[in-house]
């Protein structure tokens, strides 16, 4: 006979593989019965709120950013689109939404491969910068077949402008020393903290880059509009231009509120089309690349630290974390159905170590025979070049912000500032150097002789690998290095990339590089891979031991232990962390 407790611990199977069998029932009528595209649907895009590049798995972003539409699938939907004959059109509002250049210019691209396939594509806009500044919003529109503002609307088309604070005047009010240094002139992020205003380096390289990125905007319009550059380049100093005025000056081909545009678009596609999000549509009819060969995507966004990728719910940050990105090539190599790998960056840099293990990670997957192509989002500058710079190809759009080959670090003295609020400071130490990271001494000359020791190797590996990665002779590499940024389109010319465009570009990079025919449909499977609900139920094992059920409630309940954490840092015990300077900037 069966004792009670066992027969009790027997008892909990069915109730865990019921839920097994219930999901495995909802996927199986789900895609039975699918909602379908219908034959005629116009897609609605809305660029009001941006883009991300990602969305990782984390608590704090699935809450956060859900509603956030991802750059790939906006460029997979738009080219499934363009091949699919149902769809007969694209209508897309647009607004005052943060994007960068290289984002742009990654959906421009996506458009004008759409409207290649023969489809009409209308953009619309209440108003392109409502009181303010509407220039990439513009640049964007001016991509689509006919562009149209509402009447009390207005176009800001006015030009770029950069500034930054300085805090040197603040910190010596405070008494607070920045003992901080880099390698070399033009690796600027210190000097928000050492300088008042820009120095020569810094300006030139700023101006610079806003001179490359200004002349992309303008040629884009002017090739879209039918206008010349000279003329593009007179109308934004003569902006911004309000209602009529844009029409006149052939920048919008008319007034018109949504509901006009709409009717507009329902006169193109002729015969009577729903309009379907974006969104809906891509769900309804999948991406272009989820059959095939494999080509591993990684995704490497945000500052670099050592540890877990994740996102920032107080900044809005994301976090490309060292251990992450490893661990995901590793697996991408030991699986033998990759062909390829596809390293997705939009990064400013970050920490030394962190990168190094990554780019070491990409020198193993290429040993191991599995090509490592980088496609560069809006940044892959600095720690974000370090990544990249081992790969066998490298794809950036023009408007891009990569290099700033160079390092800084330091710390900040903070002892004049406590001598002001009376607070004093003691301390006993062993070794004699125990004391050189601390914030409430300065360095002493032996110490701020071997930081910059520290720092020349940093520099030296750093333009070392760029030789060796980009097959550069180091008196090359010394010109383009220096800590200084540069554009897509730069990078391009100085042999830094090898490509310009965006993610379809990078595919096409990786089916030659790994042998796949160009017929040949290809998977983009992302790693680390996300687990399935029926993954995670799996877990249970189906057993019937009362510890594995317990276990796996523990495993379900640390899912949950960040959100907690997350509600409980908005009470009074929040806390902020103090400034720490990161390696690379």
């Amino acid at each position: 006979m069966l004792s009670d407790e066992l027969r009790r611990k027997k008892s909990r199977c069915p109730a865990v593989f019921t839920i097994v069998v219930i999901a495995a029932v909802a996927a199986g009528l789900y895609f039975l019965f699918a909602e379908r595209v219908p034959g005629r649907v116009v897609l609605e895009a809305d660029f009001e709120k941006g883009m991300i590049e990602y969305l990782p798995a984390d608590p704090y972003a699935g809450l956060i950013l859900s509603d956030r539409l991802l750059v790939r699938d906006v460029v997979e939907t738009l080219e499934r689109a363009s091949e699919d004959d149902r769809v007969k059109g694209l209508v897309a509002r647009m607004g005052n939404a943060r994007m960068t250049p290289a984002l742009v210019q990654e959906l421009r691209d996506a458009v004008t491969a759409f409207r290649q396939a023969g489809k009409p594509a209308i953009a619309y806009a209440e108003s392109f910068g409502e009181a303010g500044p509407g220039n990439l919003s513009y640049y964007l529109a001016s991509a689509f077949d006919e562009v149209y503002l509402q009447p009390s609307g207005a176009v800001g088309l006015t030009g770029f402008i950069s500034g930054r604070s300085f805090f040197r005047g603040t910190l010596d009010k405070l008494g607070i020393v920045p003992r901080l240094d880099g390698r070399k002139e033009y690796k600027s992020y210190r000097y928000v903290f050492t300088e008042r205003r820009y120095l020569p380096p810094h300006k030139e390289a700023v101006m610079h880059v806003l001179d490359i990125r200004f002349g992309q905007m303008t040629r884009g319009i002017a090739e879209t509009r039918g206008l010349s550059e000279e003329e593009v380049r007179a109308l934004v100093d003569n902006g911004p231009f309000i209602g009529q005025d844009a029409v006149d000056a052939k920048l919008v081909d008319g007034l018109a509120y949504r509901d006009e545009v709409y009717e507009k678009m329902k006169v193109k596609t002729e015969e009577k089309a729903e309009f379907m999000k974006l969104a809906e549509y891509r769900r309804r009819s999948g991406g272009p690349h989820e059959k095939g060969t494999t080509v591993a995507l990684i995704y490497g966004v945000g500052g670099i630290q050592r540890g877990k990728s994740g996102y920032n719910p107080a900044t809005g940050d994301f976090v490309m974390g060292s251990d992450t990105i490893t661990s995901a090539f590793r697996k991408a190599v030991e699986d033998e159905d990759v062909r390829a790998i596809l390293f997705r960056i939009d990064s400013p840099g970050g920490s030394v170590v962190a990168s190094d293990a990554i780019w070491r990670e990409t020198i193993n997957a290429k040993k191991a025979g599995k090509p490592v192509i980088v496609s560069m989002g809006s940044t892959a500058a600095s720690g974000g070049y370090y990544v990249a710079m081992a790969a066998d190809k490298i794809v950036a759009q023009p408007g891009t912000i990569t290099g700033s080959i160079g390092v800084i670090g330091g710390k900040i003295v903070t002892t004049g500032f406590w001598n002001k609020l009376g607070v004093s400071w003691d301390e006993v130490h062993i070794g004699k150097n125990a004391d050189a990271w601390t914030f409430r001494k300065d360095f002493t000359p032996e110490q701020r002789a071997r930081f910059g020791k520290w720092l020349d190797r940093i520099y030296e590996d750093f333009t070392a690998k760029v030789g060796q990665g980009r097959n550069m002779p180091m008196e090359e590499v010394e010109k383009i290095a220096k800590g200084r940024i540069w554009t897509g389109e730069d990078a391009k010319r100085l042999g830094l990339v090898d490509d310009l465009g965006g993610f379809p570009a990078a595919l096409r990079l990786a089916r030659q590089a790994a042998g796949i025919p160009e017929d040949e449909d290809v998977r983009l499977k992302v790693y680390p891979e996300k687990k399935s609900l029926l993954k995670r139920l799996s877990e249970l094992k189906l057993v019937a031991a009362e510890e594995e059920a317990e276990n796996g409630l523990v495993r379900y309940l640390e899912d949950l232990q960040p959100l907690a954490k997350a509600v409980e840092s908005l009470g009074p015990s929040a806390r902020s962390d103090v400034l720490r300077m990161q390696e690379f900037e």
